[in-house]
């Protein structure tokens, strides 16, 4: 089992690395900027931190068929917000996430604002040379009084960033250093209906650490507040609610395809921690696995992944696993997106001890860059021209 160094922090005013990459260059977020990706480190036992997890039980997947896992390596910075004005390589993506569940568990919001949008026929068809022209606002809210779908691409001309600005189109994602204010204006389809309100994000935690999920670092994840206070504010439909929320962002150099064949991600709310597990194959044929708790005062600490749990597939037939501790059976109690390649679920199920509802997702690269799919995704995802 392998397990990546840390990389020390890098002051504000540290001068721009010449050998840096575009998004790497683009990368110097959150006051600080990054270093180069570090080296793969050699193999290693894995460690775990007492009372964590279970030191028994190695990965299953791993071990019947017989690859090792390579934990990504962090890299930490100090934490000053979202930083929209990420540099974008040609052939690469940033996505801002946020998902949300109301306080009784009847409501569910997600929201990925996209520069190169991952998912984008378009952006795929175009040979991904310019990521700027691709973006997009996905919203996706789910529940009983209230449900709406949208993501309408939009080109450079109708885009503007920098630090605390998103905007794509009507719609915006602004922070203030407190608040992650998100104004929706969007239209659905293929049925054209108006999604309109707006939504609140008041982050918990902060986190200040953003991790490799390559050895590469072409492919990069950062949970900038794994805990947070969402407010819900809808006009279209017309619905209000608040509850639990988190706020990540990824980023990467190339294709998600191009790095991966699938993953598993999961995050819940602990009495007192937050857990995110992370999960995987990369387009290598070699598996990948990161499970991390974060304390109240938001330092991140590496976990042994707890013992592998299948879940049932989704409509389209997508494979789901999770992780949940020795004879506990997690079970999908909502699934809010359903997708041909892509499921996003509420999860009950027992984690690090604590009884908990974890929000899910699952991903098939495969299933996404089969032709059929791609054909499939214009009905859902509109182009807009400028």
């Amino acid at each position: 089992m392998a397990i990546i160094r840390s990389a020390q922090s890098t002051p504000p005013d540290a001068p721009r690395d010449p050998g840096l990459s575009p998004l790497w260059s683009g990368l110097a977020r959150l006051g600080g900027a990054l270093p180069s990706p570090l080296p793969a480190a050699p193999e290693a036992r894995r460690t775990q931190a007492p009372g964590r997890g279970d030191g028994k039980v190695a990965s299953r997947a791993v071990r019947e068929i017989g690859l090792p896992v390579v934990r990504p390596a962090s890299l930490r910075y100090p934490a000053q917000g979202p930083r929209f004005d990420v540099g974008v390589a040609p052939g690469g993506y940033a996505w801002w996430y946020i998902d949300a569940t109301s306080d009784d568990g009847a409501h569910g919001l997600t929201i990925i604002a996209f520069v190169g949008s991952v998912f984008s026929p378009y952006y795929k068809a175009s040979g991904r040379q310019a990521p700027e022209n691709y973006c997009a606002l996905n919203v996706s809210l789910n529940g009983p009084r209230g449900a709406a779908w949208a993501m309408t691409e939009r080109g450079r001309a109708s885009v503007a960033r920098d630090a605390a600005t998103l905007a794509i189109g009507p719609s915006a994602l602004h922070w203030d250093g407190a608040c992650l204010t998100i104004d929706i204006d969007e239209v659905s389809a293929p049925l054209p209906y108006r999604v309109r309100g707006q939504v609140r994000v008041y982050p918990a935690q902060i986190g200040a650490t953003g991790f490799h999920l390559d050895p590469a670092g072409r492919h990069r994840w950062h949970p900038v507040a794994p805990r947070a206070r969402v407010e819900v504010a809808m006009a279209a439909p017309a619905i209000s609610w608040s509850g639990s929320g988190y706020f990540d962002s990824n980023f990467g150099e190339e294709s998600l395809e191009d790095g991966f064949v699938d993953w598993h991600w999961s995050r819940a709310h602990l009495a007192r921690d937050v857990a995110v597990l992370y999960e995987g194959t990369r387009r290598s044929g070699q598996p990948f696995e990161l499970a991390l708790r974060m304390d109240r005062a938001g330092n991140w600490e590496d976990v042994v992944p707890p013992p592998s749990a299948a879940l049932t597939r989704s409509a389209w037939g997508i494979s789901r696993i999770t992780r949940a501790d020795r004879g506990a059976r997690p079970k999908v109690a909502r699934t809010w997106i359903d997708a041909p390649f892509y499921a996003r679920s509420a999860l009950d199920t027992t984690l690090f001890g604590e009884r908990i509802c974890a929000v899910h997702e699952s991903l098939s690269l495969n299933r996404f860059r089969a032709p059929v799919v791609q054909m499939m995704l214009p009905f859902r995802m509109p182009r807009r021209p400028a």
